[in-house]
């Protein structure tokens, strides 16, 4: 294979012509701070289960581990927003991984607005490569002056956020849409310390719900507006889900 980019061209061994031309995969995203993550066994297991279903074979937590360590070491931070891919080209032996190493970042607090959108992403449970559809319905939603697309499924039925787990409360439960949809770490973490429970959520129903949140790696924010739906930011709700949140332990990578 002969590869040329703006014109240069590029040996078809470079570890980068993976990613860069083979979409078949999957990531997990986490903040790091103080070379900590939140739910740490949640990610690698997330990224194991996932290489073992797309792939065949798994892959070894300590290895991931390592490799983050060292990426974090080489770009001199301890504070970061880390992303793990795993890549596996057809005529590899193994899988290729790739770690990404950015600024920290932490979702705003100020509540959000949510443009519902028709899409639901294949493969829901897996936190694959193929986000083209988020990116698109989530710029459309800014464009329509809203802060991030909602996917829905057929009736109305609320899936999750573009990149994001929703949670709505009704004065007892915090409920969180009984749909296919990636369980994120955040919600994987807020959930059993939570008094939750799962149950279909639709458009049409968004008026039996007092308050809504979104949580992903970056935080957790109220929701303001679901298309014409108004809701009231709980600032008890937020406090005691923060709170929560604050007191999840950080592991060490």
């Amino acid at each position: 294979m002969h590869i040329e980019i703006d014109g240069r061209p590029v040996p078809a061994q470079d570890p980068l012509a993976v990613p860069a031309f083979f979409s078949y995969g999957h990531f997990t995203a986490m903040q790091v701070r103080g070379g900590r993550v939140r739910g740490l066994a949640l990610h690698l297991a997330r990224l194991d289960s996932a290489t073992r279903e797309l792939f065949g074979a798994g892959i070894d937590g300590d290895h991931v581990r390592g490799l983050v360590r060292g990426a974090l070491e080489r770009a001199g931070v301890r504070d970061a927003s880390t992303r793990v891919y795993v890549y596996w080209a057809p005529d590899a032996e193994a899988a290729t991984l790739a770690v990404t190493v950015r600024p920290p970042a932490v979702m705003a607090e100020a509540a959000q607005a949510l443009m519902p959108v028709p899409y639901e992403r294949p493969v829901p449970h897996i936190k694959h490569l193929g986000g083209f559809a988020q990116t698109y319905y989530g710029r459309a939603a800014v464009a329509a002056g809203f802060d991030d697309a909602l996917l829905t499924g057929a009736g109305g039925v609320i899936t999750e956020g573009s990149i994001t787990n929703i949670a709505f409360w009704d004065g007892e439960s915090v409920v969180w849409p009984d749909a296919p949809a990636l369980l994120g770490i955040t919600m994987a973490l807020l959930e059993p310390l939570l008094p939750s429970v799962r149950r279909q959520v639709t458009l049409g129903g968004l008026g039996s719900y007092r308050a809504a949140f979104v949580t992903n790696s970056q935080g957790i924010a109220p929701v303001r507006r679901i298309g014409p739906t108004e809701f009231a930011v709980d600032e008890a709700l937020m406090k005691t889900v923060a709170g929560v949140y604050a007191d999840v332990p950080w592991d060490a990578i």
